[in-house]
This record gives C-alpha cells, sequence and structure tokens, in this order.
C-alpha cells in the first residue's frame, strides 16, 4: 500500500491518484476531516484498506455493515472507503443512507461484527468522517483509532481476496419496528420534531407517527446545504429554534436531533431547555422506579445531581462519572453493567433490557414517550421543577489548534490542581477536589463544579460550569476558570459564551 501523504494539492494529477489524509483527522473514537482539504477520495479508500486490515489482524470475522450520513459527497466518500475494504478482503453489507445508531442496529440485525458510518455527526457542512467498531454495541477507542491510524499512515494496509458487495434494503424498515415494537401512546402527547434538515429527517417524523404521537414538523425536509442551522441539538440556535415553534404550536415538549441521529435535545411544555444531563436525571428517577439500584454512568460535563439527587439516593441508584466521549461511554456501561448513561452533549446509552448498549436519539425519542405515558398526569416542565435547582452554563468551545489543545490542557489541570493544593478559593469557595479522568472538573465544597477538558472532534477546549446555589455562583465559577484558561496564549475565542 502506497503511504499516503498529508498534503496534496487539490486540482492537480496527483490529488486524483495519491492517498492524502491529514493525521489529525484520527481522534480518540472516530475520525473527522474537511473535504477535501483533508482528505481526498484516494485516501478515504486507504482507510478502507486500513480498517480491513485492522479485521484482519485482530481476528475479525471479515464481514461490515457500511452506511453514510445524507451530505451530498457522503456517497462517493463511502463508496471510496467500500472500494479500501473490498481491497481487504472484507464483504461489505451496504445499507444505503442511514442514521449512525441504524448502522450500529444493522451488526445486530445483519448479525455482522463490524460497522463503518461514513458521517460528521453535527460537524458543519465540508466535514466528513467515520465512526467504526468490532465488538458491537463498541465503537473504536483511543487503542483502536492509534492502531488504526499507525495502519494507515505507514502504508501498512494488505490487499487481500474474498472482498465483495451487497446491497441489504430493508435495514431501516426494521431498525424503526426495533425501536417502536407494539408500543402506542395512551396519552395525547403533540411534540415538534425538530430535525435541522438532516438525515433524522427521514426517520423522525414516522418514528412518532407509529407510536400515536401528533407531530409539528419543524425543518423536516432532507436538504444537505441545512439552509435553517446545523443540525446540533447542544447549540443554543437550535434550541432556541425548537422552543419558538413549540410556542406557536402549543406542543408538549420538542425533540430535537443532529445530523446522523445519535443524539437527541429536549424543550420542555413552557419553552425551558433541558440540557441533556438534567433530561437524563429525569430518566434515570423514572427508570430506578422500574429497576432499583441501578448504575448510571454520567460524563463529566454533566451535572452533580446523578450523586446527590435524594430521590434517586433513595431508589439505591450509583453514580459513575466518566470520560466524555460516545465511544469511552459506550464502553464503561458496558463494563460496568450500568442501565444507562448518559452525555451532556446528547448521547444516551441506554442497555439492555432498554436497549442494546449504543446511542441512539431515536431509542430516547421512543423513551421519552414512554416516560411521559407513565407519568400521565405531568408534563415535562412538572419533571423539570421536581428536580433539585442548579444552574448550569452550555458547553462553551474556546478554540485550541488540534496540534495544541492536548499540551495546553495538560498545563491547565496542573495550574487547576496547583489552585487546590495550595488552598486557593474558585469562586470564594474552598475546592473540595480536582478530578483529572477527563480534564479538570474542580468540585468546590458545595457541590457546585466547572470542568475544562479538551475536544475530542474539533480544534477546541471544552468549558462547563454548574452552581447549587445561583445564577451568580455560576457565573463566578465560569469567571475563575476562564482566568486560568486565558495565562494560556493559544487559546482563542468562544464559540458561545453566558
Amino acid at each position: 500500500m502506497t503511504k499516503p501523504i498529508p498534503e496534496v494539492t487539490p486540482n492537480t494529477w496527483s490529488f486524483l491518484r495519491d492517498p492524502m489524509i491529514k493525521p489529525t483527522g484520527f481522534r480518540e473514537y472516530d475520525a473527522r476531516w474537511k473535504y477535501p482539504d483533508e482528505i481526498n477520495l484516494p485516501g478515504m479508500t486507504a482507510l478502507g484498506l486500513g480498517l480491513g486490515t485492522q479485521m484482519y489482524k485482530r481476528g475479525i470475522e471479515p464481514v461490515i455493515a457500511v452506511g453514510n450520513d445524507y451530505r451530498d459527497y457522503s456517497l462517493a466518500i463511502k463508496n471510496a472507503l467500500i472500494l479500501g475494504l473490498m481491497q481487504a478482503g472484507i464483504q461489505v453489507k451496504d445499507i444505503g443512507p442511514a442514521l449512525s445508531p441504524m448502522a450500529y442496529f444493522a451488526q445486530f440485525h445483519l448479525d455482522v461484527p463490524a460497522v463503518a458510518m461514513v458521517t460528521a455527526s453535527h460537524n458543519p457542512n465540508g466535514w466528513t468522517g467515520v465512526k467504526m467498531g468490532f465488538e458491537r454495541p463498541l465503537t473504536h477507542g483511543p487503542d483502536e483509532m492509534s492502531e488504526l491510524r499507525d495502519i494507515v499512515l505507514n502504508g501498512e494496509g494488505v490487499p487481500r481476496g474474498g472482498g465483495s458487495y451487497e446491497f441489504v434494503d430493508g435495514v431501516k424498515e426494521a431498525y424503526l419496528d426495533d425501536l417502536v415494537g407494539d408500543f402506542r401512546m395512551s396519552r395525547p402527547l403533540k411534540v415538534v420534531c425538530a430535525t435541522g434538515n438532516g438525515t433524522a429527517s427521514a426517520f423522525a417524523p414516522e418514528l412518532f407517527e407509529r407510536m400515536g404521537v401528533e407531530v409539528v414538523p419543524s425543518h423536516s425536509r432532507l436538504d444537505y446545504s441545512f439552509p435553517n442551522y446545523n443540525p446540533n441539538p447542544e447549540a443554543m440556535e437550535m434550541l432556541h429554534d425548537m422552543a419558538d415553534t413549540l410556542k406557536s404550536s402549543g406542543a408538549d415538549l420538542a425533540l430535537g436531533f443532529d445530523g446522523d441521529g445519535d443524539r437527541c435535545g429536549v424543550v420542555d411544555d413552557e419553552g425551558e431547555e433541558i440540557f441533556a444531563d438534567k433530561v437524563g436525571v429525569i430518566m434515570a428517577r423514572d427508570l430506578a422506579k422500574i429497576y432499583p439500584n441501578s448504575t448510571f454512568v454520567a460524563d463529566v460535563k454533566s451535572t452533580g445531581l446523578f450523586a446527590s439527587d435524594p430521590e434517586l439516593k433513595a431508589l439505591g441508584a450509583k453514580a459513575d462519572y466518566w470520560k466524555t466521549g460516545h465511544s469511552h461511554m459506550k464502553r464503561r456501561v458496558k463494563e460496568i453493567n450500568a442501565l444507562a448513561g448518559f452525555e451532556k452533549s446528547g448521547h444516551y446509552f441506554l442497555a439492555e433490557p432498554i436497549g442494546r448498549g449504543y446511542d441512539c436519539g431515536m431509542r430516547v425519542a421512543v423513551e421519552i414517550c414512554k416516560l411521559m405515558d407513565r407519568n400521565p398526569d405531568q408534563s415535562m416542565s412538572d419533571l423539570r421543577k421536581a428536580l433539585p435547582k442548579t444552574w448550569s452554563t452550555p458547553t462553551m468551545s474556546p478554540y485550541a489548534a488540534d496540534t495544541e489543545k492536548y499540551d495546553i490542557l495538560k498545563r491547565l489541570v496542573d495550574k487547576l490542581v496547583a489552585k487546590a493544593d495550595a488552598g486557593e478559593k474558585l469562586a470564594g469557595r474552598a475546592i473540595k477536589e480536582v478530578v483529572t479522568v477527563n480534564g479538570a472538573r474542580v468540585i468546590l465544597d458545595n457541590g457546585s463544579w466547572g470542568l475544562v477538558r479538551a475536544s475530542s472532534n474539533t480544534p477546541n477546549l471544552v468549558v462547563v460550569c454548574e452552581s447549587s446555589e445561583s445564577e451568580d455562583e455560576m457565573r463566578a465559577i465560569f469567571t475563575d476558570i476562564d482566568a486560568v484558561i486565558r495565562t494560556e496564549p493559544g487559546v482563542g475565542d468562544y464559540d458561545q459564551t453566558i
């Protein structure tokens, strides 16, 4: 195999012929590049050959399910990837256009060991990438990604005979059947279904209708130019739009999905945008009544309520705070046999007997409808108000170059740990501990906290703060954390702040 080169000039002979892959596209738990600036089609074929070689190296049966999201260039990229997989001697089952969780479902439905889903998830147009996995319901983590990166970039892909291609129809219908089963709402429920013109537009409205939910569609026509906003239910732009549609339609709640359908955002009947970690606590309370003494995994960006909520404690629920990232979370849920995992970004990992352990925005939508059905006399705002009150920021991301962000973060963690060790205060309070499992989560003596970590898939740091006392304290935590961040000249502007 030819060694890929990190840069090729577009509109040259070499660009059409030679594999070009920018090394930074290999992230902690998936791969993402700007296309065609950072990867070309021969580069994607080299990735397929490398992925197939990795399967043989690990003794994985050489069969893989492959899908693609709805972006206009995703089909060409998927076909280039498939060429490489077939070159490596892999039998490819092409499931066509799909959501990421539909591709994960296909591993079970078609009984194949491996998956490769061509998607840039919620990244803006111009990005592409691949989410892949060998051990269902898990996807590649840092070890698998670094092994894959070395195989691909060192030109160690091995061509083999036996590769084949088959287009498999009917997976979408089987996926929707699996999600809904025979469940039908017994109470009336009117839901704003927001898909931001992304791939979920082809799934979510039908899903709700099957359950007997009244659908208020919002930007649910497929359009890969994303004319309204980038489908990302963590971005305030999408959440505000969902809230506006909810208020004008009188719906009971709004559910929004990201570009590849593995995340879900929630707005309640009062137009309040409930961050996914709080939705997780609402769901955990409901599920812990059915399955007492369960363990719930939450990522380090999530609310402290999973550990401190009196109702969860009374139901014997245990909290486990873990690394952010869909691969880390899936693995942790499986490892410790948790009932569910919740990530502030809107990834939910519902394990047996509810789901199969992978992140699926559609599964979350179904379970929220079931939750509402089990609480017929309550609105989503009632369930929100029943939680202990905390004040939290949205996820805020200041720029930090991919090549520098981990070094910057290491220095920031050291500075925050030193601050705690020296007995210094943050937002006028004593620092109880600094959790460094993923960046630094600085926990104060009253349970309030501030977090800084590195984004795994974009050139950014990530900052989240939560106060159990007041909005003023939340702002003070952010001010003090940001003051430490600003000691690093390599950190740029935030995408959004409070």
